[in-house]
Order: C-alpha cells, then structure tokens, then sequence
C-alpha cells in the first residue's frame, strides 16, 4: 500500500487542509496520507475534509502538540 506524509507544523487553517488536498490527489484510491500539523483547529478541520471529501480518518492522535492524521484516500 503507498503511504505518502505531510508535515504541516506551523501552518495556520486553513492552509493545512489545503495542503493535504493538494497532495492527496496525486496518491491512488486507497494509499494513506500521514499529515502532521501543529493548528489547534486541524482535528476539526481534517474531519471535515475527509468527511466532505469520501476520505477515511483511520487515527488520529496528538502528542506535544502535534496532531498526527492518518487519511486513507476514498
């Protein structure tokens, strides 16, 4: 299975959510997006597009402040 990552640490919404966008697009159906973001509003607005989007959250978690989202593309 193809795994691509994304470090979005510093960046402010919505520019996260963009990124990821943007860089799921490129992955076949199926392959994860490991996303990495520092945003307190990043859990929602991940949710949000993965939700809009026919994409599945498998896990989500935070650790010092990083949130870590794994997005397997729909």
């Amino acid at each position: 299975m193809e795994k691509a990552e994304l470090d979005a640490t510093g960046l402010k919404c919505p520019l996260p959510v963009l990124k990821a966008r943007k860089a799921i697009k490129s992955l076949p159906p199926g392959a994860i997006l490991v996303v990495r973001a520092t945003d307190p509003g990043s859990p929602a607005d991940m949710q949000a597009f993965c939700d809009s989007q026919g994409h599945d959250m498998t896990a989500s978690e935070e650790a010092d402040g990083v949130f870590i989202f794994e997005i397997r593309k729909g």
